[in-house]
Order: C-alpha cells, then structure tokens, then sequence
C-alpha cells in the first residue's frame, strides 16, 4: 500500500485492545462455508483479531487515516462450541513507516485459542478510496 500517511498519527510499539463475543451460529464454520462443524470458524477468529487490531489504534490515527489488513498469519489452535465466550488481544509492536505489525492472542473460556502475527498498513481514506472507484471505470 502506497497512501501517504499523515506523519502526525501516535503509533508507538505497546498500543493494544481486547475484544469479545459469544459464539453464535452465523460465526460457526458450518455457516461460513470453511468446514461442516458447528464450531468457532477460522475466518470468524480472524475477524476478530483483526477487530482488535483495530482497537488499539483507536484514537491514535490522524483524522482522515484509518488502516487497512495486509497479512495475517495465524494459528487457529483449538476449537471453540456455540455459545462460549472468545476473546482476543492484540498488541502493537512494530512501527515502519506506514506499515503496523501487531502480535496477537486468542482465548475461549477454556484454552488459548489462537496466535498471529497481523500487519496492517496506515492509510489516507479519500485518496484509498479514490483508487479503489477507480477500478469501477476500467475495462
């Protein structure tokens, strides 16, 4: 990712946030297609990772700045029933230039449920955007 971001974001190493939800059936693997179980699925864990990712840059971008996920590489270590709790924690710990790397955890009520290393690139919204419509008006 190339935008530009706004040099005065406070992005520094230790930023991090902790999300939750119970498991319902629309995040079940049966249900998102990526198995035929009815347990926590991996593109559900993601999501939330990714979520908490997302929280802990909150209030510290430049207005107009949001960021966007480019990696994720994740290890989905236990499976989790409907109606359990999930929680996942991310933590920043890198910072070059534009581009943020953050360590994260997951956990059921039980056990630790997941690990990845998640990298998302700090980006100016309009001119992303921009970009992105522009893919609309090409043959």
């Amino acid at each position: 990712m190339s935008d530009k971001p706004d040099s005065s974001a406070t992005l520094q190493p230790g930023l991090s946030a902790e999300v939750e939800l119970i498991v319902s059936e629309i995040e079940t693997a049966a249900h998102l297609g990526s198995g035929s179980l009815a347990v926590y699925a991996t593109p559900a864990l993601v999501a939330l990772m990714e979520n908490a990712a997302v929280r802990a840059l909150e209030g510290h971008l430049s207005p107009g700045h949001t960021t966007v996920g480019g990696q994720i590489n994740l290890r989905h270590l236990g499976a989790t029933p409907v109606k359990m709790k999930v929680r996942a924690r991310a933590e920043l710990i890198e910072v070059q230039g534009n581009k943020l790397t953050f360590n994260i955890k997951a956990w059921d009520e039980t056990e630790q449920i997941g690990e990845a290393s998640h990298v998302r690139f700090l980006i100016e919204e309009q001119s992303f955007m921009a970009k992105v419509s522009a893919k609309r008006s090409k043959p």
